[in-house]
C-alpha cells in the first residue's frame, strides 16, 4: 500500500451532508494526502462514506479504521469489501475490529465474545464466502485493529497488517517487533495543533473521555506502563501528552517521525479541534504544507 508516510483520520466527515463530504474528499486529495481513514460511522454507513470519497476523487485511497465485526455479518462485510475493491482497484482497505463490550452489548444488543477467538472466527467466515460469478482479480487488503500482542500476531498471520488506535511510539516499536518486516503497520496519532499548551490539553482531554471509559483501551494503557492514577480524573498530563501530540505543526510531525522511526509504515493523523462537529480544514492545510516540506506525503 503506497500511501505516503502521513494520512488523515477523520470522523467529522460523517457529520456533514454528502455534498460536503464529496467536496472535502476532493480538497484532501488536492492537499496531497494519499489516504484518508474513516471509522465505523455514527450517521452514514462507513462503506457509503468510502464510496463518497472514492467517487469524488481520482487517486485518493480510503481505509476503514475500523469496522466493527459485530455491525455486519461476514458475508455482508466481505461483499461490501469486494464491491469497493473491484470498483476502485488499489484504493480501498478494510479495517476490522472487535469494538467494546459496552457498545456491542449496550447499543448493538449482541453478545460480546472473547476478542481473539471472535476475530479468528470472523476471518474464517469471510474466507468462506461463496461469490457468484467470475473471480475478480483484485487485492482485498484487511487490516486489524490490534493493541495486545496476540491480536497483533493475528494481524501478522491472517491480515495485511494492523491499525492501532490511541497508542505511543513505544507501542509501535513493540508492534513492529511482533509483526516482523512485512506486515503493514499504521498507528493512529491524535494531535491538537495549538501552541497554547493548556488549551490544547483541555481539547485533548475532552476527546480522550471515550478512550478512558473502555476496558480494552484501559488494559492496553496499563500494559504500556500507565498507572491507575494516570488513567483517573480525565487523565494526567503525562497520559495526555503521551497519547496526543499537542503544540505547533512542527511538534506534531516530531511525534509522527517517532512512530516512523519505531517501525511504522504510515501514520494516520487525527486532528482534534475545539468543536468536534466541524471539519478541521485549516489544520489539515497546515499539516499538509509541513508534511510535504518534510517529504512525508
Amino acid at each position: 500500500m503506497e500511501w505516503g508516510r502521513v494520512g488523515l483520520w477523520t470522523y467529522q466527515v460523517d457529520l456533514q451532508p454528502a455534498s460536503v463530504a464529496r467536496a472535502t474528499a476532493a480538497e484532501i486529495e488536492q492537499l496531497g494526502f494519499r489516504v484518508v481513514w474513516l471509522p465505523d460511522s455514527t450517521r452514514r454507513d462507513v462503506f457509503g462514506n468510502a464510496w463518497l470519497f472514492l467517487g469524488a476523487t481520482r487517486d485518493l485511497a480510503v481505509a476503514v479504521g475500523v469496522a466493527s465485526i459485530y455491525s455486519r455479518d461476514a458475508t455482508a462485510m466481505a461483499m461490501s469489501q469486494l464491491t469497493l475493491c473491484e470498483s476502485f482497484p488499489d484504493r480501498f482497505a478494510l479495517g476490522l475490529g472487535v469494538s467494546h463490550r459496552t457498545i456491542v452489548e449496550g447499543k448493538g444488543g449482541h453478545l460480546y465474545g472473547p476478542p481473539l477467538g471472535t476475530m479468528h472466527a470472523f476471518l474464517d467466515a469471510m474466507a468462506r464466502v461463496d461469490y457468484l460469478g467470475p473471480p475478480v482479480p483484485v487485492d482485498r487488503p484487511v487490516i486489524l485493529a490490534a493493541l495486545g500482542p496476540k491480536m497483533i500476531a493475528l494481524g501478522r498471520d491472517r491480515a495485511s497488517g494492523i491499525h492501532p488506535y490511541h497508542t505511543t511510539p513505544d507501542h509501535t516499536r513493540l508492534a513492529r517487533k511482533i509483526l516482523g518486516d512485512g506486515p503493514f503497520l499504521a498507528p493512529e496519532q491524535p494531535v491538537v495543533i495549538d501552541v497554547d499548551l493548556d488549551r490544547a490539553r483541555r481539547i485533548a482531554r475532552s476527546r480522550l473521555q471515550n478512550t478512558l471509559s473502555q476496558p480494552n483501551y484501559l488494559a492496553n494503557l496499563r500494559r504500556m506502563g500507565f498507572s491507575n492514577e494516570d488513567l483517573s480524573g480525565g487523565g494526567t498530563d503525562r497520559l495526555v501528552d503521551s497519547l496526543v501530540a499537542c503544540g505547533s505543526v512542527e511538534r506534531v510531525l516530531e511525534r509522527v517521525r517517532l512512530h516512523l522511526d519505531a517501525g511504522a509504515d504510515h501514520v494516520a493523523v487525527q486532528v482534534m479541534v475545539e468543536d468536534d462537529r466541524e471539519l478541521p480544514i485549516g489544520e489539515w492545510r497546515e499539516l499538509a504544507t509541513a508534511a510535504a516540506r518534510d517529504g512525508l506525503l
